[in-house]
């Protein structure tokens, strides 16, 4: 087995290193009397999910929690980044509470103390209540209202054992990947709903916040996922559609949420579906945070084409090695970024690497559990963390994605991000060779 190249005395006293989950990969949406997700829906589409798989059973952690948190406590981890699934809490999104959803989160986290683990809690992973996705879901500005009540609900029962909150995760992929390229649920490809939904998604953000606050809560952030965007070839069309590309993608939430403003470029081709009192929401959107966690796994090569609706902007192949999803390994876009949101953006608060790792292929038995590619994956980006604090960057936290093999959302269970192996037949978990790597570095 190949070793890291850093370990913990690398990195400053305190650091916090981390592994990270979310619930509808992990847990088992047919247990405990969950109520249907648009991803339930969504998986039972002809082509939407590979395989039409789904999330009813995925690992089920709601039975096994206590096995995959001592995995976590074994490896050596600090914390343990999990999410709570709405449907779970709420079956029909507003209204009647499920106590067996909230006794199962009350259990984790009590579980996760007890393993001197700390819990950092992320409020929204991409599940939403069927019935709130028929009211329209994030295209209604309505599910900010909504939204808070779950978030009420939650961080009244377990917001003062919580190390740190974020309200959603991603807000990228819950509003743009999902309502105009269409890949995500709930599948649409439609310029004005995904203009909504970016809006509403900030807005459902600014509440949670709100609420959050007003139960005296501490430590709130925000969790987006950033794609270092190069432009296909140097020509000028391209290099602007890098640009846009940049705005809608990595620039637009950040901003909203840190500098109470939409980059113009983007509000050019979407202002027109924004509601009449979109400026009036900044000021909710904008409240302060206390940290930002990043997301980070690869790069884009953005070229323009006119015959694309706006943006205009299609993706090319790059040179790179690319991991098993097809995304250039790009450990450079990791540190450049760190150091562009604390300049730009963030301008001091504590930074978090909350997601960061690589789905590698796995088709033996043999290759299952000597995942070398993934350790490399690992000691690049983690290198390039370093290369960030050592400029000055205050990142407090790197967490890897994932603790296990899961539900890959619309790749079904053919893309293995764990530093586990599942056997989904079994649901036996087995430590691989890159859990054994992090392990020792970071014991």
């Amino acid at each position: 087995m190949k070793p890291l190249s850093l370990k913990r005395s690398d990195f400053p006293n305190g650091f916090d290193f981390g592994v990270a989950s979310s619930a509808y990969q992990i847990e088992g949406h047919a247990f405990g009397s969950a109520g249907e997700t648009h991803w339930d829906s969504f998986a039972k589409l002809p082509g939407r999910v590979l395989k039409q798989h789904n999330g009813q059973i995925a690992c089920d952690h709601y039975h096994k929690y206590e096995e995959d948190l001592d995995h976590i406590k074994a490896a050596g981890f600090d914390s343990y980044r999990f999410s709570t699934s709405w449907a779970r809490v709420i079956p029909e999104g507003v209204g009647a509470v499920n106590s067996k959803g909230l006794d199962f989160y009350d259990r984790l986290t009590d579980a996760i103390l007890e393993r001197d683990l700390k819990p950092h809690l992320t409020l929204y992973h991409w599940e939403l209540p069927q019935a709130i996705a028929e009211k329209g879901g994030w295209t209604n500005r309505e599910i900010a209202g909504w939204f808070g009540e779950f978030v009420e609900i939650i961080g009244h029962k377990l917001g003062d054992r919580m190390a740190s909150i974020a309200p959603i995760n991603e807000p990228w992929c819950v509003s743009w990947l999902s309502h105009a390229l269409g890949h995500h649920a709930p599948g649409k490809q439609d310029l004005k709903l995904a203009a909504l939904s970016m809006h509403n998604v900030l807005l459902a953000h600014g509440r949670a916040v709100e609420v959050l606050r007003g139960q005296n809560q501490t430590n709130l952030g925000c969790v987006c996922n950033l794609e270092w965007s190069h432009p296909a070839s140097q020509t000028a069309q391209d290099i602007e559609a890098a640009k846009l590309y940049d705005a809608i993608y990595n620039r637009f939430f950040l901003e909203a949420m840190f500098l109470g403003e939409y980059p113009e470029p983007v509000l050019k081709g979407i202002e027109r579906f924004l509601p009449s009192s979109w400026q009036k929401d900044l000021s909710i959107i904008s409240a302060p945070l206390d940290w930002c966690g990043i997301n980070y796994y690869t790069c884009k090569r953005v070229a323009h084409d006119a015959s694309l609706e706006w943006p205009h902007v299609r993706d090319e192949i790059g040179p790179l090695e690319k991991t098993d999803m097809g995304w250039e390994i790009y450990p450079k876009g990791l540190s450049d970024f760190l150091m562009w949101v604390n300049q730009k953006i963030t301008k001091g608060i504590p930074l978090f690497v909350t997601e960061n790792g690589a789905a590698t292929s796995e088709a033996t038995e043999h290759q299952k559990l000597n995942d070398h590619q993934r350790i490399s994956y690992i000691d690049a980006h983690l290198g390039a963390a370093h290369q960030a604090i050592k400029s000055g960057v205050p990142l407090k936290g790197y967490y890897m994605w994932s603790l296990m093999d899961n539900f890959e959302w619309a790749f079904g269970y053919d893309k293995r991000f764990g530093l586990i192996h599942v056997d989904y037949s079994t649901l036996e978990r087995r430590p691989k060779a890159s859990y054994y790597a992090v392990q020792t570095a970071i014991a």
